[in-house]
């Protein structure tokens, strides 16, 4: 037996990383064209994962390929340990010929946890007919009850260097996402300061459920650390400094008008840079931040000044410092509010996610005759004539990147916002919300996580979705029928009628985050075993180049729910 002193290292340089690992099995009576060509599409496809392959949340992957052909369980075992000495968490097949499922994969993934994310990527090609085996593979995995993804795309059938066709690379780009999201953040911790806010259970952290569902853990400090250091001023003071000049030189206007505001200002920034330190110290990759009541609110105790620009901040791909990754970030301790931002962030290479209050459903006759009311010509083709609108808005945690539109260049997105006054009624404590509306044409997907006691499931929520620009005035009077001083999207679901959204909504929060593909955070949603909720009439039960296949173990186990409850007794 062997005995090793491992090294002392404060950070590892890989403990970040996620290693893909590609790999083919053989028929062994093929010729050596045959195998030469099997080997080239391993390497080109593991070359085109290392290419197209961007994450910005704070993750290094990593794309390894084998030459060693599977033939058989001998070499079944090498490409295993080849895989384990790598470090590979996410495994992808590219079978071209026929191989023997029992002695060749089954035998690899034999070798690695039954959770371990699977897909078998084929062409569909006759000569040798590697998608023959990948279908027979994955119906022996499904009856199993083990869960793979099965992308049967095209490639030539001659030739020893084919072509791939451009949608069957697309599609398992869109599952190593989903894939590098399941394994990446197993370990990881988001940290919670305080409690469930004004006792919204809808926001509670669900310990145990999201470490044994997600292997995510949820550290818990009490918001009094927060305000020991505030008053303390245990921060770097020239950051501050720098931060606050930051504001006042890029945005568009700060009121500090109220009694004491500039020591609010300083004190509700300073948050940022105290929370960020503490984030950074405990390896967190999220957060949130209680506030209400205790913190900013509870007249029985010093109130203290709201930070939503730090909470924006966190949510944002920039701050005073520049580029920086997205630190999702729920505002009122929001917890599954900070799972939902947290997941759509990874799965979307690191885009900045957006924090809503689900307020008022403006249904489409209604708006039309408000618009009308105030003069509007209105044509009814609109979007928002036609679908009504959702006014997404709350007093912190939206991203400052939602103030334009995707790629707008910073100092052009901080023209765009506010910080207006607290409202004081809310906000005893004081400080500045932060004030800016939308862009109309930002498409992604609006989504919320929910928990059930009676199945011990996670639920998703979500509809495709795209921010609306209104008329000014409607703009105007919309916005001020809330609470004017925060931010507003108007938000419009792709199939969801207004009478089922505001029927669904799984709590007073939902979130929205660009450039996600609804293939992503299906393949997502099957490997973490989450239920998916889309109950919209409108919506086709699957829409071609859209939407992933489903899973061949759903079909054979009674549907998709049914197959992820079977499989929650069994994980």
């Amino acid at each position: 037996m062997e005995l090793k002193k491992l090294n002392r290292t404060e950070n590892s340089k890989n403990s970040n990383t996620i290693c893909i690992g590609v790999c083919a099995p053989c028929d062994p009576r093929v010729d050596e064209d045959s195998r030469t060509r099997t080997v080239n599409i391993v390497e080109m496809i593991a070359v085109h994962l290392s290419e197209n392959i961007h994450f910005t949340s704070g993750v290094n992957v990593r794309v390894v390929w084998s030459p060693v052909l599977i033939d058989g369980e001998p070499e079944a075992d090498i490409v295993a340990q080849q895989f384990k000495e790598e470090g590979v968490s996410v495994v992808v097949c590219t079978p071209d010929t026929w191989a023997f499922p029992q002695l060749t994969l089954m035998s690899l993934m034999a070798h690695f946890p039954k959770d371990t994310p699977l897909n078998i990527t084929c062409g569909n090609s006759a000569p040798k007919p590697g998608v023959v085996f990948a279908q027979a593979v994955n119906g022996a995995f499904a009856q199993q009850g083990r869960l793979t993804h099965l992308n049967v795309g095209n490639w030539d059938d001659t030739g020893l260097r084919p072509n791939i066709q451009g949608h069957t690379l697309e599609a398992l780009i869109d599952w190593i996402y989903a894939a590098v999201t399941f394994v990446g953040l197993k370990g990881r911790r988001v940290v919670c300061f305080g409690h469930d806010s004004m006792g919204m259970e809808t926001a509670l952290a669900h310990v145990n459920a999201t470490r044994e569902t997600f292997g995510v853990e949820v550290t818990r400090l009490d918001m009094k650390l927060l305000s020991d250091k505030l008053l303390k001023k245990d921060y770097d003071k020239e950051e501050l400094k720098a931060l606050r000049h930051w504001c006042e030189s890029k945005l568009k206007y700060i009121d500090t008008s109220l009694p004491n505001g500039s020591e609010k200002l300083d004190q509700s920034l300073a948050m940022y840079l105290i929370i960020r330190d503490l984030l950074k110290d405990l390896n967190a990759v999220g957060g949130a931040f209680m506030n209400q009541l205790e913190w900013g609110s509870d007249r029985r105790g010093n109130p203290l000044p709201i930070c939503d620009m730090a909470e924006s901040l966190f949510n944002s791909t920039f701050d005073h410092n520049g580029e920086k990754p997205v630190m999702p970030f729920g505002t009122e301790a929001d917890m599954q509010g900070t799972l939902t931002m947290l997941f759509k962030t990874w799965l979307s290479g690191g885009n900045p996610p957006l924090f809503m209050d689900f307020r008022k459903v403006w249904e489409p006759a209604e708006l039309v005759a408000r618009a009308r009311d105030l003069g509007i010509n209105v044509k009814g083709d609109e979007l928002w004539a036609r679908k009504g609108i959702v006014d997404g808005d709350n007093s912190g945690s939206a991203s400052l990147n939602w103030a334009s539109m995707p790629g707008t260049p910073v100092h052009e997105i901080l023209k765009n916002i506010s910080m207006p006054a607290a409202d004081k009624d809310y906000f005893p404590g004081g400080g500045n919300s932060v004030n800016f509306i939308s862009p109309g044409g930002i498409k992604g997907i609006a989504s919320r996580l929910t928990y059930s006691h009676l199945n011990g499931m996670f639920s998703l929520i979500w509809d495709e979705a795209e921010t609306v620009d209104l008329p000014e005035k409607l703009a105007d009077f919309v916005a001020n029928s809330s609470n004017v001083t925060w931010p507003h999207s108007w938000i419009v679901p792709k199939y969801a009628s207004m009478a089922e959204y505001k029927q669904y909504a799984p709590a007073n929060h939902f979130h929205m985050t660009w450039g996600l593909k609804p293939s992503v955070l299906q393949y997502w949603m099957d490997l973490t075993n989450v239920l998916s909720v889309a109950p919209w009439q409108a919506r086709p039960a699957l829409i071609e180049a859209t939407d992933r296949p489903q899973p061949l173990m759903y079909l054979i186990n009674g549907g998709e729910n049914e197959a992820k409850r079977l499989r929650a007794k069994r994980l």
